[in-house]
């Protein structure tokens, strides 16, 4: 285990001569040629273990260097038709970005570097899958030297690679205002944004020379970096493919964010300071030419957080708020999502202690300081949401509940959510979702009134870190329970990086992931708001004996609710049927919108092959022809819809076209359960 406390510096890179050999060598280390570069990596443990069973590669560039003119613009991909000769050490990190606060020689502005874990024996023909973590930080600090995944690619028994991605933060990586076109030749916005996509498109060619298959890459990240695995999946809108068949989203960071002309306030300000001009083509050049240091000057001058991504408009990685992208079906669709929270993350981000929450003003002076957009009636109406002590729910029997529930729920639980519940709708199957609820025991001993803190679960998953100023980390020797967590904890990631399903590889003591049982578009069918306290099967992850698999309450779709008020939509549907493959007539339902109009939306979708929830039912069959429906069953990808010729017990609608088409497809049943004829639905739909 890691058990020191490090800040790292620009590392040295050694170059050693070699010979045309095929493959090359190199007495530094295991090395694997690219073809257009050669680089050594390290086989020795984190322990101090000589020719273990894991070989890292730090500080691979994926792009030129964003220096000079490439300041400020999406990364140019590197020129690989040019031939090295020779091969690199690459058995160290590379240097981590500048970070927020920034100090001369701490981090680089030369770091579009990347990182890769893998198997010492496997080749290039054995094509194994892929995990690549992001890291969060705010997206103003924090490197990937934090979040090794050394123990990720030992633990796990068929192989995997590891990698991470290094990308630019705060004002260098997320320079904007209303004078920076995106379509310009003067700035690009979101760089730090696209230095990940160039990372993974880099990972698409050449991580096949590491073992790696290409076209079976899971991405993960946790606070900022969960945010960007969501901008991943939401980029250009979902009009381009993506270099990525699964996600990972933990605690994922988002809240009310700023206007591109408020972040554009601080974009001005940081020009001044430089001595630059502070609008217009000649600040963009100035800035450019500015020093290091000056440009670490400008960014100690403006608060950290107040560069980050912002929205692009059409056309642009970022074209709307990722919240209403993925509202609006504007997303990829990946193959399986893992989407969860630590249970603290709430308590971490009220912005203060138990202490500090008596009164509603506590909580509008502190909670939403943070997102100074929001306006006194947002405020009141959350208030609203979430109601005062000892009144309607339970789990608020204080102030301080109140505050960090709701900070929890803006800015990480409703996202993912979200996120699983609209993938859910694609009809994807292998959605799963996690309350990690093991606090990070160094910052519990710190603050207990926390929980299960944010960062928790990156405590577990990376060898006990914690991350440290000037882009440092510690790591701290786990004790036995710890230890048996963090296997746990790994076992599962891995497993799902392997397949998409977290229990295909689970350790044996460990409780199978159950999926995350669909609902459907709650805010276009619920009038209810108490109809919204739905449960979902999600995993709760403890220290010892503890990890069981649990329900929760879906408390942020309140605030959905509100926005989108819900509409009952009457349209009749219908099925053409076809008998011995010979069109047979139309049968045409009423569905009961007013009775339950859960499963009468997802009746529709359901015709149109996605999936939906079950319900229970209020209304009685009293008479022949009404119907009915249920999910085909566990591993299907249709539905089952009765129709009745009798009495039965339970409905949804009724026929209201076709009767005698029902009666004819009764006639050609037997005993068996086997008709005497084909019967199918040719088509369906609305009318």
């Amino acid at each position: 285990m890691h058990l020191s406390s490090l800040i790292f510096l620009l590392p040295v890179l050694i170059v050693s001569e070699v010979a045309a050999l095929t493959p090359p060598t190199s007495s530094l280390g295991p090395v694997v040629d690219l073809g257009y570069a050669a680089y050594a990596g390290n086989s020795t443990s984190p322990s101090g273990i000589l020719n273990s069973n894991v070989t890292f590669f730090g500080g691979i560039p994926y792009a030129e260097p964003p220096l000079g003119d490439l300041r400020w613009r999406a990364p140019k991909m590197l020129d690989e038709n040019v031939v090295a000769g020779t091969v690199t050490d690459a058995r160290n990190w590379g240097p981590p970005c500048i970070q927020t606060p920034a100090m001369v020689g701490i981090g680089s502005e030369d770091c579009l570097t990347l990182d890769i874990w893998k198997p010492t024996n496997p080749s290039a023909e054995d094509k194994l899958p892929v995990a690549v973590y992001i890291h969060g930080g705010g997206f103003y600090a924090g490197s990937p030297q934090g979040f090794p995944l050394y123990d990720w690619v030992s633990q796990h028994p068929t192989g995997l690679i590891g990698a991470s991605i290094t990308y630019r933060l705060g004002m260098l990586g997320f320079f904007a205002g209303p004078d920076i076109d995106g379509a310009s030749d003067n700035i690009d916005l979101n760089v730090g944004l696209l230095d990940q996509r160039a990372g993974l498109e880099w990972l698409k060619r050449h991580v096949s020379q590491f073992g790696g298959d290409p076209e079976d890459m899971t991405i993960i990240g946790e606070s900022a970096g969960g945010a960007s695995i969501v901008m991943q999946v939401t980029a250009y809108g979902g009009t381009k493919p993506v270099p990525f068949k699964r996600v990972v989203a933990e605690s994922i960071g988002f809240g009310p964010t700023m206007t591109n002309a408020q972040i554009g306030e601080y974009t001005n300000a940081s020009a001044g300071f430089v001595g630059c001009p502070t609008s217009g083509n000649e600040m963009f050049a100035c800035m450019r030419n500015a020093s290091v240091g000056a440009i670490v000057g400008a960014i100690n001058s403006i608060p950290a957080g107040k560069f980050a991504p912002v929205v692009e408009g059409p056309g642009g990685f970022m074209p709307d708020l990722p919240s209403r992208l993925i509202h609006s079906g504007n997303f990829s669709t990946v193959e399986s999502v893992i989407a969860g929270h630590c249970t603290g993350d709430g308590k971490t981000f009220a912005g203060g202690s138990p202490d500090q929450f008596v009164t509603d003003e506590n909580i509008k002076d502190i909670v939403f300081s943070r997102w100074p957009g929001v306006s006194n009636e947002t405020q009141d109406l959350a208030l609203a949401m979430y109601p005062a002590p000892n009144t309607t729910d339970p789990e608020m029997t204080s102030e301080w509940d109140r505050a960090w529930l709701m900070a929890g729920e803006i800015i990480f639980t409703c996202m993912d959510w979200l996120l699983a519940e609209a993938t859910l709708n694609r009809s994807v199957e292998s959605v799963f979702s996690y309350a990690w609820n093991a606090p990070d025991t160094v910052l519990f001993d710190a603050k207990p009134y926390l929980g299960a803190m944010h960062t928790s679960d990156l405590y577990f998953l990376f060898d006990g870190t914690n991350t440290l100023d000037n882009a440092g980390n510690s790591f701290t020797a786990f004790n036995e329970s710890e230890s048996a967590l963090s296997r746990e904890a790994i076992a599962y990631w891995t497993s799902f990086s392997q397949s998409g399903d977290p229990s295909l590889s689970k350790l044996s003591t460990s409780p199978a992931w159950e999926v995350f049982a669909p609902l459907g578009n709650v805010s276009n069918t619920f009038s209810d708001l108490d109809s919204i306290n739905a449960t979902r099967q999600r995993l709760l992850i403890a220290r010892g004996n503890d990890i069981a698999i649990t329900a929760s309450q879906m408390h942020c779709l309140r605030i959905t609710l509100t926005l989108q008020p819900p509409s009952i939509i009457m349209a009749n549907c219908y099925f053409d049927i076809s008998i011995a493959n010979k069109p047979a007539g139309r049968i045409v339902f009423k569905l009961y919108d007013d009775v339950v109009p859960k499963t009468t939306h997802n009746f529709r979708w359901s015709i149109y092959g996605e999936k939906f929830a079950d319900e229970n039912f209020t209304k009685k069959h009293t008479k022949p022809g009404l119907l009915s429906m249920a999910n085909a069953g566990k591993n299907t990808n249709g539905s089952q819809f009765f129709i009745t010729t009798v009495v039965t017990s339970w409905l949804d609608g009724e026929v209201v076209e076709g009767m005698d088409l029902v009666k004819q497809i009764e006639a050609l049943g037997s005993p068996s359960g086997k008709p005497s004829a084909s019967v199918a639905i040719a088509a369906s739909g609305t009318v």
